[in-house]
């Protein structure tokens, strides 16, 4: 391509200005930090929006700050309900970017509520990520991995690997052998060191995955092992394992 003498390229960093973070109940302290760190090392401003079931975290992060000489004003921690606070910062004008972690449909939520001034978005969002086990595979290995993928954190991660997908050849011993690793699991209180699976986060959250196993049933896949609640106070329920399930079930 022909050179233009008089003509000047050059790429300029600059902050963003205002970011508004909103961060899930599931990590919140470690998600909240990779999205507070990087918006002030670009010497942005920030507004974090806590889940309203774990504000905590986010305010001690907020009074920290203040400790460590962060002028006020800088990083500020807004709690509340997210259709009450987290549609209003997504809605407002004077935020320039949305970063928010959680499920996909308030991800589509709040790409309808930035348009009003096109607003810069980084979604991260939940789905059905899916372990893949090939006959070659060393079971033992492949199995303590997808028990972990999908048992870890009760669950309760973005990218839990909430489906396995086994080739036909090994597919009854897998199925024995992360049954086997979920009957194995000990549910109970988290302060006690003997204890590898937590309560889940809520009521609601409980009766959300009680009824995607109630759903699993009905649809004819086969329980193979948990699927009830344990004990009457908390929110624990057993781990879970369905097989033959199909690809139009919902579970899927």
């Amino acid at each position: 391509m022909p050179v233009c003498p008089d003509a000047l390229t050059y790429t300029l960093r600059e902050p963003v200005d205002v970011v508004a973070a909103i961060v899930p109940w599931n990590f919140p302290l470690m998600i909240g930090m990779w999205k507070i760190a990087p918006a002030l090392a670009c010497g942005c401003t920030l507004i974090v929006k806590p889940a309203e079931i774990t504000p905590l975290s986010a305010l001690r992060i907020g009074e920290l700050a203040l400790e460590a000489g962060v002028p006020p004003s800088v990083l500020n921690i807004v709690t509340g309900k997210g259709r009450v606070v987290g549609d209003a910062l997504v809605a407002h004008p004077g935020i320039d970017k949305v970063t928010f972690t959680g499920s996909p449909s308030v991800g589509r939520g709040i790409l309808q509520g930035a348009a009003g001034n096109f607003k810069r978005i980084t979604l991260e969002l939940g789905g059905k990520s899916a372990n893949v086990i090939f006959p070659d595979a060393n079971l033992d290995n492949a199995v303590r991995a997808a028990a972990s993928g999908i048992f870890f954190n009760t669950g309760q991660v973005c990218s839990a690997g909430s489906r396995i997908l086994a080739h036909r050849d090994v597919y009854d011993e897998v199925v024995e052998r992360l049954a086997a690793r979920a009957k194995s699991i000990k549910v109970g209180d988290p302060s006690v060191r003997e204890t590898s699976m937590d309560p889940l986060i809520s009521a609601a959250q409980m009766k959300t995955v009680l009824g995607y196993v109630e759903t699993g049933r009905s649809e004819g896949a086969s329980l193979v092992t948990g699927g009830a609640r344990i004990r009457e106070r908390g929110f624990f329920v057993e781990p879970t394992v369905f097989a033959n399930v199909e690809h139009e079930m919902r579970i899927s």
